[in-house]
């Protein structure tokens, strides 16, 4: 008898594993929209010029290059950047004047002491197979670059970043150990010149394991009223902030389904959000996905807070 109940248990577990693995892969599949050309296989950038179509990045490996991808994921073309390196390009972001910044900031073991965004022209306007960038580069106040950095103050890798006015704001990707949760937001101008980078927030995504919740890609929709960050399961949502006070506003997560390595996120409007994820030993991803916002579940984490009412003293 106590066989079979055990039998019965662990049948009854199984089930539900399978069924909650077919749900949350019919989640993420479900919003599918091409396959990225197999050359970019570490794409860990994405971003649309200015006709509207759509410029992709490899991560550490690669030549520093820009490549243009078709409605099929095929590349069409592909852009050096000569004056470049590519030691850890992580993300692409761009400004309301279509200037393209892409960022060499990749930092896993927390050890760079200088990190480097290249800025070029709107890839539209590239008639040729390479540009030369303007380059920006910045620091970390709290890093000597001599000292290494504690286990729970390593909070000093990055993977996304958005423009905004006349400055790009970074979201850190959190290594902590025991991890924290928190991405930090620094601040640096979007010009060449040598910075040390501003730290202005802070936000917890969740602590339940670092590579479900840190942050991977970053973007703000073209009217700049919508932020989206990107984690393995999640886009984290903010919309109705103040200025650069992201945070601010309301907050939603958007689930997306089985956990894959995201790592590119980008809007083509203002209701559509485009993200990418890393091929997995040829099974899992490698695929460029959809998201309208106004059909897709948004769960509120919290709501923005009511200015407070100013108080009219009596006469």
């Amino acid at each position: 008898m106590l066989k079979k109940s055990i039998i019965l248990s662990v049948t009854v577990v199984a089930v539900v594993a399978i069924t909650l693995f077919g749900i949350s892969t019919h989640r993420l599949y479900s919003k599918k929209q091409l396959s990225v050309d197999p050359k970019l296989n570490e794409i860990s950038g994405i971003e649309y010029d200015k006709k509207g179509f759509l410029w992709a990045i490899n991560d550490s490996g690669d030549d520093p290059k820009l490549y243009r991808l078709d409605d099929n994921g095929d590349i069409t073309k592909e852009v050096m950047v000569a004056n470049a390196k590519n030691i850890d390009w992580e993300d692409i972001t761009q400004n309301d004047f279509g200037h393209f910044f892409l960022g060499d900031f990749g930092n896993n073991d927390n050890d760079r002491k200088w990190l480097t965004i290249y800025k070029i022209e709107n890839p539209i306007d590239i008639k040729t197979e390479s540009t030369n960038a303007e380059i920006i580069k910045f620091t970390y106040p709290e890093m000597d670059g001599k000292t290494p950095v504690k286990p729970n103050d390593r909070n000093f890798d990055l993977e996304a970043f958005v423009a905004l006015g006349r400055h790009l704001y970074l979201f850190t990707k959190n290594r902590t150990e025991p991890f924290d949760g928190i991405t930090n937001v620094y601040k640096v101008g979007d010009h060449a010149a040598n910075f040390d980078a501003e730290l202005i927030d802070s936000f917890k995504t969740c602590t339940t394991m670092e590579k479900l919740c840190w942050i991977t890609s970053a973007a703000l929709s073209p009217d700049r009223t919508k932020l989206a960050l990107l984690d393995s399961t999640s886009i984290w949502l903010f919309e109705n902030f103040k200025g650069d006070k992201f945070f601010s506003g309301d907050v939603y997560r958007i689930d997306l389904g089985l956990i894959t390595q995201k790592e590119a996120v980008t809007f083509k409007d203002d209701n559509t959000i485009i993200f990418t994820d890393e091929k997995f030993k040829g099974i899992f991803g490698g695929n460029a996905y959809v998201i309208k916002l106004d059909e897709v579940h948004k769960k509120l984490i919290r709501k923005a807070a009511k200015p407070k009412e100013k108080i009219i003293e009596p006469n």
